[in-house]
């Protein structure tokens, strides 16, 4: 029998997703999104996987909550004196993990809790939000051996190289309590597996998790590249967390206009002229070929896949929960006995939203519309 290596085989429909929101925006243990996760376990291969959750700091939630993560002390010294020097430091610590027989050797995790300093916002002319990216994109790109995993409020990503439930219990995610989780199980085809490189990728409050490919990713990265945005981590999901951010924050688009960027209806079936518009005006950020995603923010969710829908996602609700994923099975395994279980069409979006909390993630009153009750 001859056994293939890694590389010599290309399994284009691998990896993983996941996502739980409780929409009355109660907490709870990660424990869930591990065993969600982990009933994907064959869709991944060990090479990557990851984690985001939302309300995980409420001691801290005003200030940004920065994970980084470090390959040596000195990347870690050049990091925290930039990071002194733009910002005020309250608190900062290394992310508790505890020893895990199947995750390899990993990078230094720390994590910051901070605000951006009054004279440095003065001195750039620029607001916080926008400094904060600033100073991601000068890490990510600027310093060797360093990378920010995640930069938002309440929040934090947990991500590295080994199989998602292992690195849930290296994390001790069974530890946190969020009202909103995300969850990756990496089968990286085209693009290298490190820690920088998985899954999810962010950007201030925005998380993103991805299953397929970005092959419009040159001409997505060139646009970004003109506005700021430096795309350094060596995967083509990286562009998706940055476009949500320049449309939704810096546009202001609604999240349908955004949808109807990134998964656009053909020509032949645009009959509404601001749509055109949007399509020729963003053409550039139109997202090619397969792909399923969940971004997440700080008052909810969002799943979508490409519209001829050649990778898998499925949604749920039970009581005043939402789950979406790539599998029934998943689901079903944290909650076998479902209110609702459907299988969206391809470019129809299924949104989640933490009942009173407002936030950018807010559509019009379209498409597959979630509130509980």
């Amino acid at each position: 029998m001859v056994r293939l290596k890694e590389g010599e085989v290309r399994i284009p429909s691998g990896c993983a997703i996941a996502g739980i929101l409780n929409q009355k925006g109660n907490c709870f243990s990660g424990d869930r999104i591990i065993s969600c996760i982990a009933g994907m376990h064959q869709r991944s291969n060990g090479l990557g996987g990851g984690f985001a959750a939302y309300g995980i700091y409420p001691q801290y939630e005003r200030e940004y909550a920065l994970h980084l993560y470090y390959d040596h002390e000195k990347a870690r010294s050049d990091s925290e004196t930039l990071l002194n020097r733009n910002f005020k430091i309250y608190y900062a610590e290394p992310v508790p993990v505890r020893k895990h027989s199947r995750v390899g050797e990993a990078p230094l995790a720390w994590r910051y809790f901070a605000d951006p300093r009054e004279e440095r916002l003065h001195e750039k002319g620029m607001g916080e939000e926008e400094f904060m990216v600033r100073t991601v994109m000068q890490i990510n790109s600027g310093i060797a051996g360093a990378f920010v995993a995640s930069s938002g409020h309440n929040m934090g990503v947990f991500k590295g190289v080994a199989y998602p439930e292992d690195l849930g219990a290296y994390f001790r995610l069974d530890e946190y309590r969020a009202y909103l989780w995300t969850a990756h199980g990496r089968f990286p085809t085209n693009t290298p597996g490190w820690w920088g490189g998985a899954h999810p990728f962010t950007l201030l409050d925005w998380s993103v998790v991805h299953n397929g490919e970005i092959s419009s990713y040159g001409s997505n990265r060139r646009f970004l590249e003109m506005l700021g945005y430096c795309c350094s981590l060596q995967t083509d999901t990286e562009v998706i967390a940055y476009i949500f951010d320049f449309l939704m924050r810096q546009q202001r688009l609604s999240l349908d206009e955004t949808v109807n960027i990134i998964a656009a209806p053909l020509w032949e079936d645009i009959d509404d002229p601001k749509l055109a518009w949007l399509r020729h005006r963003y053409s550039s950020l139109l997202l090619n070929g397969p792909f399923s995603i969940i971004i997440a923010t700080g008052n909810g969710m969002v799943a979508v896949n490409d519209r001829i829908k050649l990778r898998p996602l499925v949604a749920a609700r039970k009581d005043d929960f939402l789950y979406v994923s790539s599998e029934e099975a998943a689901i079903r395994g944290v909650e076998p006995i479902l209110d609702k279980l459907w299988s969206p069409s391809g470019g129809e979006p299924v949104i989640g939203l933490i009942d009173n909390k407002v936030g950018l993630l807010e559509p019009k009153l379209t498409g597959v519309f979630i509130r509980s009750a």
